[in-house]
């Protein structure tokens, strides 16, 4: 008993030491990309199941922890005592605290938004909700309730949940198809009735409010929140910087996670048409890959990376990324990006891979791209390294 204790206390030391060694083998070296090399800081880590992150304009940054935990991490350093103020959360399978962006007028008016899956009164049911609040003095006031989807479900998955202002100042909100299964007449799927939030895409006003040119508001019976319609689950959201187009990209099941020009009233499909199978058996979920009336995804994923978050960088750290598209793989452990021309992808390329679970990015105030790495519990930064 005595050697086989050993000897399983050896292999774990072993593992420990070859996971430290690449982490810090990570840390070191240089990562070289078609266009741009770079080195892998951490900035802060000891997070306990991150999934949303958002900088400030003086640079701090907000973090979500799905228990229900706001963070923040000021000057390179995770503060030890959570934002109080924080609404309870229903934190269990892929729910719990979610999303964070702060209002385009932050400086002024302190906003900040967060998404969360609300439970009912025993907790049985939960949906996905959105409260905005006051961030002031590292605390919350004034919160308040802006939205409730209209999908309560004792399912605990596809809450959606990723959030972006446009220019104009409205605020998109992505919701998931909380894991209805894709079975029977699927052009009845909730996905695809406009009665329920079910796979929508919603455009608010920033205090919740509908604006008067949704495209369904005079739909007669359609919920006048939504803006597009038929997806999965929507794991990243970005307005263009020019042109002000929103994108999308969402999980597929097996096989068939895409990118979406998400347009207003369009219908993105699911689960009628798409590129994925059943889990397991490999079985035909969709009627076909096209169907009149839906949309093609601008890119799809086969098979599927666990597709999450979406950026478009602007800044002018990485010269040769300007205006290129980053999303994130957790089950495909990367990043990926894309070279874009207009609303075609003229490149792929992946990089960060093996690294683990890409929960999050975000570009900083300053232009650099962080990297939320969710089972690790750490977020770092691309460092960029000069080619000699």
């Amino acid at each position: 008993m005595f050697v086989r204790r050993s000897a399983v206390a050896l292999v774990a030391a072993t593992m420990l030491t070859a996971q430290l060694a690449r982490s810090l083998s990570a840390q070191d070296a240089v990562h070289r990309t078609a266009q741009q090399d770079f080195r892998v800081v951490t900035v802060t880590e000891g997070l306990t199941g991150p999934w949303g992150m958002s900088f400030l304009p003086d640079g701090d940054l907000l973090v979500t922890e799905k228990g229900g935990t706001l963070r923040l991490v000021r000057g390179g350093k995770l503060q030890t005592a959570p934002i109080v103020g924080v609404p309870a959360v229903r934190a269990s399978g892929q729910g719990g605290l979610l999303d964070v962006i702060p209002h385009p007028q932050f400086a002024s008016n302190k906003f900040i938004y967060l998404s969360f899956s609300k439970p009912n009164a025993d907790g049985t049911q939960g949906t996905t909700a959105i409260v905005r609040a006051k961030f002031e003095n590292d605390r919350l006031t004034d919160v308040k309730e802006i939205f409730e989807a209209k999908m309560w479900s004792a399912g605990r998955g596809h809450y959606g949940s990723r959030m972006a202002f446009d220019k104009d100042g409205f605020l998109f909100i992505t919701l998931g198809d909380r894991q209805v299964p894709p079975q029977g007449d699927l052009e009845k799927h909730p996905s695809q009735d406009l009665t329920t939030h079910h796979g929508k895409v919603v455009r608010l006003k920033d205090d919740g409010s509908v604006p008067a040119d949704n495209p369904f508001v005079n739909t007669p019976g359609a919920l006048p929140e939504i803006w597009s319609y038929g997806h999965r689950s929507v794991q990243g959201i970005a307005v263009h910087p020019t042109t002000n187009a929103l994108w999308t990209n969402e999980h597929g099941p097996q096989g068939g996670d895409e990118l979406n020009l998400d347009q207003a009233g369009k219908n993105y499909g699911w689960p009628v048409i798409g590129f994925g199978v059943n889990y397991g058996s490999g079985a035909a979920i969709h009627s076909g890959t096209t169907r009149r009336g839906m949309e093609q995804p601008v890119n799809v994923w086969v098979p599927s990376i666990g597709i999450s978050t979406l950026v478009i960088y602007t800044g002018d750290k990485y010269p040769g990324w300007k205006g290129n598209f980053f999303v994130g793989g957790m089950v495909g452990q990367r990043v990926v990006r894309l070279t874009m021309d207009g609303d075609k992808v003229t490149n792929v390329e992946n990089f960060l891979q093996g690294m683990g679970r890409v929960r999050a990015l975000r570009q900083s105030p300053d232009g650099y791209l962080y990297v939320m790495l969710e089972e690790a519990g750490k977020i770092v930064r691309l460092e960029p390294v000069k080619r000699s």
